[in-house]
């Protein structure tokens, strides 16, 4: 077997489906498997995931383990020579898989560490988490000033988000994401695995560095992208903030215990950044759509819409096989757009996010053969499903 996805949930249960069916499309020419395992949801998710899809690998814990631990197990479970480690609030491209595959990443070099590719919200914007350098106590005095933005070309200072790449461009980095790794089950299991020790938020970065010790290399691969709807399974909350403040100092004290002025930086760093990323996550007010457009060619789809969002809707086709919104639409203001994947594919979606992102615009995707819209648009809250 060729690939193992590994999808680890807790309490998304609409996104999983999405990313599940998502997965299924890019597996079609793949000898694969998905493996979803679920960390003691509250939810329907794995009543889902059995109705749903019965020849899924489902494994349930009994608790809620951590990233680590259960994407641990069910390694313990993957048959794949390569593993994709991938969250459920994303959306993959039909062709993702193949691209990473086929690519002379996999065939050229002996010495292949980790691979994550472009990542972006449910706005289209592109997420710089997708490629990090080490947070050393220099790089992240960078980070908590702002540094890397008044200077992003200065090596000295655009280490955090890896900005010697843009984010076109593949290359070398030193820190990936957990929502979207690929590795070979060999290197993987080397490692031992995400270090359980960490609950959850600094371990993707721990696997990451612990592949450098091993003289391995890591890369972003840019010619495939990825939704990453982000905040999904988290809370922002006091909790969040306590949570990932000492998770961060768990990566600092494993690898870089070398002085006051390290442990200093370090713990000021983890909690500026808990702060900031607890203020960011505070929900903002949901301003309801002044219009909606439908990328589709399903009528009874748009008058399956237009009752339950009491809205007329306007149905667009594509042109010569892409999605094209007129320059009159793009500029109405609070203008939402619902794209049928079973009409566009996943592929046509995610590139459509990207071209019109900061238009004006926000965006909902029906997934493949499903009863629900669903999106977001922050990548620091909940997003948004709506039941058809």
């Amino acid at each position: 077997m060729q690939l193992s996805v590994i999808i680890l949930n807790y309490n998304v249960r609409y996104f999983l489906e999405q990313c599940v069916l998502s997965v299924q499309k890019a597996l079609e020419n793949i000898d694969g498997e998905i493996i979803v395992i679920d960390n003691n949801s509250s939810d329907d998710s794995c009543a889902m995931m059995k109705q749903r899809f019965p020849n899924v690998k489902l494994i349930e814990n009994k608790e809620n383990s951590g990233f680590p631990k259960g994407n641990n197990i069910a390694v313990r479970e993957a048959k794949g020579e390569y593993l994709c480690i991938l969250n459920p609030d994303t959306v993959v491209a039909e062709d993702t898989f193949e691209k990473i595959l086929n690519s002379q990443l996999l065939t050229s070099n002996s010495e292949l560490g980790i691979i994550g590719c472009k990542l972006i919200d449910g706005t289209g914007n592109f997420l710089p988490e997708s490629k990090r350098g080490i947070p050393t106590p220099w790089v992240a005095f960078t980070k908590i000033f702002g540094l890397y933005k008044i200077f992003p070309k200065s090596r000295m200072f655009n280490q955090y988000y890896a900005q010697h790449l843009a984010e076109n461009q593949t290359g070398k980095v030193d820190i990936l994401v957990g929502a979207f790794m690929v590795m070979k089950r060999e290197l993987y299991n080397e490692l031992e695995g995400f270090d359980e020790n960490c609950f959850m938020y600094a371990d993707d970065i721990d696997l990451s560095y612990r592949a450098l010790l091993l003289q391995k290399q890591n890369y972003y691969f840019h010619e495939t992208t990825v939704i990453h709807y982000k905040g999904e399974s988290t809370v922002k909350d006091a909790t969040y903030m306590k949570h990932f403040r000492e998770f961060m100092n768990f990566f600092y004290q494993k690898h870089f215990k070398r002085s006051v002025f390290f442990n200093l930086m370090a713990r000021f760093g983890a909690f500026y950044f808990s702060i900031v990323k607890v203020f960011k996550g505070k929900a903002k007010p949901k301003v309801k759509p002044n219009q909606y457009i439908l990328v589709s060619d399903n009528e009874v789809l748009r008058e399956k819409l237009e009752a339950k969002l009491q809205k007329n809707i306007e149905r667009m086709p594509l042109e010569n096989g892409k999605i094209v919104i007129s320059q009159t639409i793009s500029k109405e203001k609070n203008t939402e757009v619902i794209l049928d994947a079973n009409y566009t594919g996943f592929k046509n979606a995610i590139a459509f996010l990207e071209e019109n992102k900061n238009k004006s615009l926000t965006f909902k995707l029906l997934p493949v053969e499903s009863d629900f819209i669903i999106g977001s648009n922050s990548s620091n809250d909940r997003g948004e499903v709506i039941n058809l």
